[in-house]
């Protein structure tokens, strides 16, 4: 344990990555983030797939692969070999947590499955992550965040009015998945210290997907059919939107109705509208959108972006710039908040990584470990923990084991 790692919630406890892609991958990084040390298993040749999707980084690495490896050390295997599970199965002898994303029964017929695996450490916490439920008549079906966008209806909440079904602009449901897999692991790694025995822990990309609905799915149930679409705006508060001003994009939420008063009052000079009966409530203004956007959206747009902003900050309406990514990343609230970090790399001198998002006492989690290199620490981690020598690396490597 190093000195960086030692002040962390999950100092001491090691994590078996045998996931790939996104999900797998962001709940194993997740507890990376918290202090455990993880190590992920990757096929010798090719590695995960997402190393070869997206903007190149190094040799080995890229922008997609490096958004979710953070605070991991890499080591490669050829787990259809039976040498290769051997060696998987040993490490996880030694560690507390193991995730796999592998088609149901993949790793069974390894020997790496819950009931293969917790029969040899009873205190295992494991982790498998498929698309649709491992019990169901669709276990079998993989698992891909673009067709659970659709199959869940999140594609048909997007977007504006009369406009087609339109996916999230990142793969929310992976996302989604590795969060809630993460929170998951706690649970049971808490409950552990009280049993000594650990879980078998199963989610699907489909039931994540589900939820992130929230209280729109609840609406499409309590109407008996889809909401309404309503694109940048909120569908219940009014008004609550992106709205266009004279040099560019700008939020505004108006969150009540002393809030709608003093915007129409002192930020738009409109106090017709604030003394209007029809809007006079959020209800009332929800109900009467269409008589009341018409004319904000005019309102806004005869005014530059930062007195507009300055006004609202000084209502206590909370509004905000609509700023680009990469105007985002490298805006001076990102930067001086330390989100966006560059660290030292071998080939490409260096490479941006997110930080972790949490705090402890006012400090944020280091990124102990830059998105590994493919197999870059294989030697060190057969060597400190199966006590592999270096007759037997050479071996391995010359059998492709490794």
């Amino acid at each position: 344990m190093t000195s960086a790692t030692a002040h962390l919630p999950l100092a001491g406890v090691r994590v078996l990555d045998l996931s790939r892609v996104l999900a797998g991958p962001m709940s194993a990084m997740t507890l990376g983030d918290l202090g455990a040390e993880v190590i992920k298993v990757e096929h010798p040749g090719r590695g995960d797939d997402t190393r070869d999707w997206g903007v190149r980084v190094g040799r080995t690495e890229t922008a997609y692969f490096n958004s979710v490896n953070r605070n991991k050390r890499s080591i490669t295997l050829d787990l259809k070999s039976a040498e290769g599970q051997r060696i998987a199965r040993e490490l996880a002898l030694q560690c507390d947590v193991v995730v796999q994303n592998f088609k149901v029964g993949g790793v069974e017929r390894m020997g790496l499955g819950y009931e293969q695996l917790s029969a040899l450490n009873p205190r295992l916490v494991y982790c498998s992550i498929s698309g649709y439920n491992s019990h169901g008549p669709e276990a079998t079906r993989p698992g891909y965040d673009l067709v659970v966008q659709g199959e869940t209806g999140l594609m048909a909440l997007n977007g504006e009015v009369n406009q087609p079904p339109l996916k999230f602009g990142v793969a929310v449901v992976d996302m989604f998945t590795g969060m809630y897999a993460a929170q998951a692991m706690l649970a049971a790694l808490y409950e552990r210290e009280r049993t000594g025995r650990g879980r078998h822990i199963q989610m699907a990309l489909y039931d994540c997907g589900l939820m992130i609905s929230a209280y729109y799915g609840l609406e499409a149930l309590l109407r008996g059919e889809d909401p309404p679409k309503y694109g940048n705006n909120h569908p219940s508060i009014m008004p609550y939107g992106v709205f266009e001003a004279q040099d560019g994009p700008l939020v505004v939420t108006v969150g009540n109705n002393s809030q709608f008063e003093r915007f129409c009052r002192e930020v738009i000079e409109r106090p017709d509208l604030a003394d209007d009966e029809r809007f006079k409530t959020n209800l009332l203004r929800a109900a009467n959108r269409e008589a009341l956007n018409p004319v904000l959206i005019d309102e806004i747009r005869r005014r530059p972006r930062a007195q507009l902003l300055e006004r609202l900050a000084a209502c206590g309406i909370p509004c905000g710039e609509v700023l680009g990514l990469h105007e985002a990343l490298t805006s001076r609230r990102a930067v001086e908040g330390g989100l966006v970090q560059s660290l030292p790399h071998p080939h490409a001198q260096s490479t941006y990584v997110l930080a972790p998002p949490y705090r402890f006492d006012g400090q944020r989690p280091p990124i102990r470990k830059a998105p590994p290199q493919l197999g870059a620490d294989t030697a060190e981690v057969l060597q400190s923990l199966l006590a592999v020598d270096a007759d037997g690396l050479a071996r391995l490597k010359a059998e492709q084991v490794i």
